[in-house]
């Protein structure tokens, strides 16, 4: 998958959202136990700092919805960038170190950058900042969940996508 020059392995992405479905309580433990199957292959196959490199994909994804979608003709860089770092800055396992950096990767993301082309300018993502990420990833999906006030559409959304897609199998 790709939004330019940031080219992500598609097992990758969707480790990367099998991961948020982990964590979310709607998952079914059938469900939890495939998509851990799959993390666990995309991380054998292609290795961690490229499930890392999904979650900065999907972030720039749904950061690129969210911003496209300001109803009331708001900037996103005045609205959607700080309600998220506010937010996510309330996550107390989150080291507020990597804070910054997400605020980069939502910023390029609001002004149309290929989000992983960005981060990788700037080397590896470290597993502290994946983790920050993933609360993002969270956060912009329960954002989106509440803008179109269905729980659950986002997830809907994106295991549509998966489904319609033909992926490299890890």
């Amino acid at each position: 998958m790709s939004g330019g020059e940031g080219v992500v392995a598609d097992a990758a992405v969707r480790a990367a959202w099998d991961a948020y479905r982990v964590l979310d309580d709607s998952t079914t433990p059938e469900e939890r136990r495939l998509a851990r199957r799959r993390i666990e292959a995309a991380v054998a196959v292609h290795g961690r700092d490229e499930v890392y490199r999904g979650a900065a994909f999907l972030v720039g994804v749904l950061a690129t919805v969210l911003a496209e979608d300001t109803a009331d003709g708001s900037d996103p860089l005045d609205s959607l960038v700080p309600a998220v770092l506010r937010r996510l800055r309330a996550f107390e396992a989150l080291d507020a170190a990597h804070v910054p950096m997400v605020a980069g990767a939502l910023t390029a993301a609001v002004l149309g950058q290929d989000v992983v082309a960005w981060r990788d300018r700037l080397g590896n993502i470290p597993p502290q900042e994946a983790a920050a990420l993933g609360f993002t990833l969270w956060l912009l999906a329960d954002l989106h969940d509440f803008a179109v006030e269905r729980p659950g559409a986002t997830d809907a959304l994106v295991r549509r996508a998966f489904a319609s897609l033909e992926f490299d199998e890890v």
